[in-house]
C-alpha cells in the first residue's frame, strides 16, 4: 500500500472510494495546514517547471491558482482582493508581459 502523507484536493478521498480503494485520511491542525500548504505550492510549482507542453503548464498554473485561493483565505483575504492588490502592483510597477530582463544599475554618486 503507498503512503503518501501529503495534502490533497478535498474530493480525493471520495474518489479513492469511487474507485473501490480505501484510504485514510486525518484532518489538518492551523499550523500544520498552513505548513502543508506551502509544501503544496512547492510540489506544484515544480510540476509546472517541469511541464513539458503547454497544455500540462496550464493545468499546473490551475492547481497553484486554486493554492493561491486557498493561501489567501488562510491569510484573511480572498481571491478578489488578492486581483486587486496584483492589478494595483502592476499599474504601479507593469506586468512581466514586455519581457524585460534587468542587468544592471549604475548608482549616481552624490552631487551629480
Amino acid at each position: 500500500m503507498p503512503t503518501y502523507n501529503k495534502l490533497v484536493r478535498d474530493r480525493i478521498p471520495a474518489i479513492i472510494a469511487e474507485s473501490g480503494n480505501t484510504c485514510s485520511t486525518r484532518i489538518l491542525e492551523e499550523a500544520e495546514y498552513r505548513a502543508q500548504l506551502r509544501t503544496k505550492l512547492y510540489e506544484e510549482l515544480d510540476e509546472y517547471m517541469r511541464a513539458g507542453d503547454d497544455s500540462s503548464a496550464v493545468e499546473e498554473l490551475a492547481d497553484i491558482l486554486e493554492l493561491m485561493h486557498t493561501l489567501a483565505a488562510v491569510h484573511g483575504s480572498d481571491p478578489e482582493q488578492l486581483e486587486a492588490i496584483r492589478k494595483d502592483k502592476e499599474e504601479r510597477r507593469g506586468g512581466f508581459r514586455e519581457r524585460v530582463f534587468l542587468m544592471e544599475v549604475s548608482e549616481s554618486q552624490p552631487g551629480q
